[in-house]
């Protein structure tokens, strides 16, 4: 596995938020992160990237703790994507290019912009490449940010809600973007989701948090209304449609 989560415990003002995580992610598998609001799915993701260290556990990627290295060897191996990203005055193309940053010696090279316009290319970015990232829709500077992580080269992304406030046709494109990068790239992927249904769709397995712990994971096609209904307090159905998980929740009495 690339990427190993073992026995994470984080706490804050002496309360313990999150205990006892342990999963792993292999080469070109999308892991979900579910769970209510407030469970501390993002906490969880700013751990696995070292902006937060546990009270105890490990996270290893390729068998490296990331918690012994310095900032420019995580960023060479883990992509952040965080769920605000604020849009400064600057074009696409210079946001997607400190992405290489890590990379860097003296100066910018001519392999870093050949990274940057590919990267561009890559998630249908290439004609604003110029554009200023604060007149972009919420789609666009959304891929500008998955195109920044994917030029430091990474092993492992991590998506904090990647489809938060986008509509219907933003979020469809940004996961099968999503998709197809950790397949072409043979990456790993961690994102946290609130849309169940996005969630099992475009991922390969799954996680739920419940009351800091997790309640349970497996595979997409091991899910149940049970592990639905425990984890939200909502009875639900698992309809299957072409081999996918669909969650419909129960309306009686309606």
């Amino acid at each position: 596995m690339i990427l190993n989560v073992r026995d994470i415990r984080i706490g804050y003002n002496g309360r313990l938020v999150l205990q006892g995580l342990d999963f792993a992610v292999d080469r070109g598998q999308v892991l979900a992160i579910l769970g209510p609001n407030g469970v501390g799915k993002t906490t969880l993701l700013r751990c696995i990237n070292a902006m937060l260290k546990p009270r105890t556990g490990a996270v290893l990627v390729e068998y490296a703790d990331v918690f012994r290295m310095h900032a420019g060897e995580i960023a060479k191996r883990l992509g952040y994507v965080a769920q605000r990203n604020e849009a400064g005055r600057m074009t696409a193309f210079d946001a997607v290019l400190l992405g290489r940053k890590p990379h860097m010696r003296w100066k910018i090279s001519e392999a870093d912009l050949r990274k940057v316009d590919a990267a561009l290319k890559q998630l249908g970015l290439d004609h604003l490449a110029l554009r200023h990232i604060d007149a972009m829709s919420g789609g666009e500077l959304q891929k500008v940010c998955i195109a920044r992580a994917l030029v430091q080269e990474p092993s492992v992304l991590l998506l904090d809600e990647p489809t938060s406030s986008l509509d219907l046709k933003n979020q469809l494109e940004i996961l099968r973007t999503i998709r197809h990068v950790v397949h072409e790239h043979k990456l790993a992927a961690v994102m946290t989701m609130h849309d169940l249904n996005m969630a099992f769709r475009f991922s390969d397995a799954f996680v739920f948090i419940k009351d800091g712990r997790i309640f349970c994971c497996g595979q997409n096609t091991e899910l149940t209304p049970d592990m639905v209904q425990e984890v939200y307090g909502v009875p639900v159905d698992i309809l299957r449609h072409q081999g996918q998980a669909v969650v419909v929740p129960q309306m009686a009495g309606c």
